[in-house]
This record gives structure tokens, sequence and C-alpha cells, in this order.
């Protein structure tokens, strides 16, 4: 496997003893930052104390779909903005193990983001829940347990955004021009709408300054816009800021 990518089993090598009330479950972590991925493992991957084995790790998209299909899991920690297309990349390429009639992996979206389009995005793609980073151990722990299970489980302040994206009648219909750009593009936008200089951007986003130039003219070229104002506008318009 490429670099960023790490199995650390297969689905009949799940050794160790069983937690408390002897349930397990499999799981993958799925971030591009090696720091936070060491630091889940440590909170969660104690299999003994909380159930949890880690079967594998990835860094991007492309090897997210990898891991995951070597290792099966039973739920997939997914984060929301990944180098590749982002986590709804990652829901798309992996549809068919969700939907599959026997043990389905199931993904939960634990990220850094907390605004409403992230997810949207990532329900939409068919994620079981949303939790921010700073959820505690304990609760990602349960919030793991619960997604295997089949629940829905969300941050208490994010469970609204799913209800007025679905639960209403007249919730709003999809952004068409919103839905042409791609979670890249759409990072940089709402970065662009804040008022970041394209240097802030790429660092921000761990690019290169060439990379946020070509994300912007292909933002501006696919919303038939002429310039960043014009794009704060768009953005702020549509509470993407």
């Amino acid at each position: 496997m490429s670099e960023g990518v790490q199995a650390n089993g297969s689905p009949a090598d799940s050794g160790g003893t069983p937690a408390g009330d002897g349930r397990r479950v499999r799981v993958v972590l799925v971030d591009d930052h090696r720091m936070f991925r060491t630091g889940v493992q440590a909170e969660i991957g104690r299999t003994e104390q909380t159930g949890v084995e880690v079967v594998g790790e990835a860094a991007d998209v492309d090897q997210a779909v990898t891991v995951i299909t070597a290792t099966r899991p039973e739920v997939v920690l997914l984060d929301v903005h990944l180098p590749g297309g982002g986590g709804v990349e990652v829901l798309r390429r992996c549809a068919p193990m969700m939907a599959a009639p026997e043990n389905p992996v199931r993904f939960l979206a634990l990220s850094v983001s907390d605004a409403a389009e992230d997810v949207i995005g990532v329900i939409r793609g068919g994620a079981r829940g949303y939790v921010t980073k700073t959820i505690t151990g304990t609760d990602l722990v349960d919030s793991i347990f619960r997604v295997q299970e089949g629940d829905a489980v969300f941050s208490p302040r994010l469970a609204g955004f799913v209800l007025d994206a679905f639960a209403s009648t007249d919730a709003p219909p999809v952004d068409e021009d919103l839905d042409r750009l791609t979670q890249r593009e759409r990072e940089v936008l709402r970065l662009i709408a804040r008022g970041y200089a394209y240097k802030e951007i790429a660092k921000q986003l761990f690019i290169s300054v060439k990379t946020v130039e070509s994300h912007v003219s292909a933002v501006l070229r696919k919303l038939q816009l002429s310039n960043r104002h014009e794009l704060t506008r768009w953005a702020t318009a549509r509470r993407l800021v």
C-alpha cells in the first residue's frame, strides 16, 4: 500500500480480549493528518478496554478506498476534507459496500468542520452520523458502537442541520450551482469569502498557491463570476461563510 495507508489486520484476524460487555467493532481511520490519527488510535484503540479494534488507516481518498476494500471494517471514521475529492468522494466510491445486504460498512464523519454544507454533504452521501473533533474519547467510542448498530449519531448542534435539510417538507432544494463544485473547490470558496489571502488558503489546506489559483479560476468559471468580490457575495448569499 502507498504511504499513509496502514492495514492493521484482516477480517479474520481480530485477536485480543473483548471489552467489558464483549462487544467488538472493527474500525478504519481516515484523516489526512497523521498526528490526529495517532491520537485517535491511542485514545480509542485500546481494544481490551474499549472494544474498538483499529484495523487500518488512510490519508486520502484513494488510500481510503483501498484500505476499506481490503479490511471491510464495520465502521469508518471519515474526515470531511481529504486530498483527492473529500469524504463525499470516499462515500461515493464505497457505496456498494455501504449497501451490502450482509455486513455493510458504515461511516461516521469525524471532522473539525461544523459547517452545514459539510454535514449535509456527507449525510447525503450515506454517512450514518457526524461528530466534531471536540468529542471526548468515551463519547466517540459510544458513537462508533451506535453507528455499528445502525443508529444515526450527531453532535447536538449539528442535528438541526440534518433535520432542516431532510425532515422539513419545505426544506430548500439542492443547490445545483454549488453541486458543480468539488469538495476542494468549496473549501477554497469558503476561505476566499472569509477574506483569506491565497497564501493563507494554501497554508490552511496544505496545497500550493498555484493550486489555490487554479481552484479559484475553476470556481469562477463554473459559477460564471468575474472576481473574488463576486465570489464573496455569492457565498454570503448562500450562508457558506
